[in-house]
């Protein structure tokens, strides 16, 4: 395992190209892991089933515990008709500085008619002169489900430090049935941060996005209720809620919060967070 400490120059190693796909298939009221295939540093170890056979959670492992300079990461998930799938990580996400090299992490989302992936990591860190590159894409056909969430942190606050240069570049692009639902792309810097147009200086900014039947008014109310930083939008079928802070467990705290009021409405199941939360 490399040392991958934030003062441990990045271009003393080989970057790491790694990879994980993994496939699932509806059989009779079981929703079950058929294909997992990876390449380098990723895993899922097994498929869970804490809320019993029609949904299946996996932790998806990135065993170095951080990213550096050059690192690749690839992630496809296929999620087949009538699939439940909910997807998270034993812990936050760690990118340290760049060194000259920039990391990228691509995201693919296959959500089949009648299926539903939930995309929730825990939150993501970004040490000071980090370079990443972001690309989340998600693909549903009709009447599938698509909720996912976010936390991105930006410097260490805890350790006093901040994230004084670097850049974070995102792309967030979502179709159903070929027809372009959500497109949104931009790069975050310091000045971008610390701009009353950008996050006003917070170091933390967390968003959730759901795709499915449009959330009540009276939903919506009591989403709004969970943190006045939260701001909500919808627009036809696409749900979402932004949250600005500056501490990474409370505004993960905020988006599972958000999850637990949604989700029954969106998947008609209860909330059901997954253990490793709670570690």
């Amino acid at each position: 395992m490399r040392d991958c400490g934030p003062t441990q120059p990045s271009d003393v190693f080989p970057a790491w190209q790694a990879s994980l796909a993994l496939g699932f298939v509806r059989d009779g009221d079981t929703t079950r892991l058929v294909r997992r295939t990876h390449r380098g540093p990723l895993r899922v170890q097994k498929a869970l089933y804490p809320e019993g056979p029609g949904a299946c959670h996996v932790i998806v492992v990135h065993p170095p515990g951080g990213v550096v300079g050059g690192d690749q990461l690839e992630i496809d998930i296929d999620a087949g008709p009538h699939c439940t799938v909910l997807a998270t990580s034993p812990g936050a996400a760690k990118w340290y500085r760049a060194n000259g090299r920039v990391s990228h992490q691509a995201v693919r989302l296959r959500i089949a008619a009648g299926a539903a992936i939930e995309w929730l990591p825990q939150e993501t860190i970004f040490y000071d002169a980090a370079s990443v590159d972001l690309e989340h894409d998600v693909d549903l056909a009709a009447g599938s489900i698509y909720i996912g969430s976010e936390v991105l942190c930006f410097g260490r606050v805890a350790a006093g430090e901040a994230f004084a240069k670097g850049r974070v570049r995102q792309r967030t692009r979502i179709r159903q049935d070929g027809r372009l639902l959500w497109w949104e792309q931009g790069i975050l810097t310091p000045a971008g941060i610390a701009s009353p147009l950008g996050m006003n200086g917070h170091s933390v900014c967390a968003t959730f996005i759901a795709v499915g039947r449009p959330v009540p008014g009276a939903l919506q109310a009591s989403v709004r209720e969970i943190d006045p930083h939260l701001a909500l939008s919808q627009v036809k079928s696409v749900f979402v809620a932004r949250f600005l802070g500056d501490d990474g467990e409370a505004a993960r705290a905020v988006m599972a919060r958000v999850w637990q009021l949604l989700r029954p409405h969106l998947l008609d199941r209860p909330a059901c967070p997954p253990r490793i939360w709670l570690t």
